[in-house]
């Protein structure tokens, strides 16, 4: 009696994406990073949820790989930014600058995310490139 295995999933953890799950995922690395800071009102959520989908998915594509790292390299940014605008609040400027990391951070994910619906790549106007 021979024991035949069971033959490998269709899709294991590392494998390439087809273009269609790309775009997919694409789409989701700036829906997920924008739409945690729009929910939680900072930004380290996005940097989380920026990282865990870089970390998942930066070896499965090279569209979803621009994708996730620009959009992580975004995200650090405006973590920055946001820092910055926490230490200036005391001269109430901080307060402005806090208010805009939000909203070009919720700006720049919905055209991130339209631009990867679209199939094209995209890179944040302000991000600061720590990865590549």
């Amino acid at each position: 009696m021979s024991y035949t295995p069971p033959p490998p999933p269709p899709q294991y953890a590392g494998a390439q994406l087809r273009p269609d799950e790309e775009r997919t995922w694409s789409i989701l690395t700036h829906v997920i990073a924008g739409g945690l800071n729009l929910i939680t009102g900072g930004l380290f959520a996005g940097l989380i949820g920026a990282i865990v989908l870089y970390v998942v998915y930066k070896d499965r594509g090279p569209f979803v790989r621009q994708h996730t790292t620009t959009t992580l390299n975004f995200q650090i940014t405006m973590i920055i930014a946001e820092i910055i605008g926490w230490i200036t609040a005391f001269l109430i400027v901080g307060f402005f600058i806090l208010a805009a990391v939000w909203i070009v951070n919720i700006v720049f994910s919905i055209m991130g995310a339209l631009a990867a619906s679209r199939g094209e790549y995209y890179t944040y106007p302000l991000a600061i490139k720590f990865f590549k």
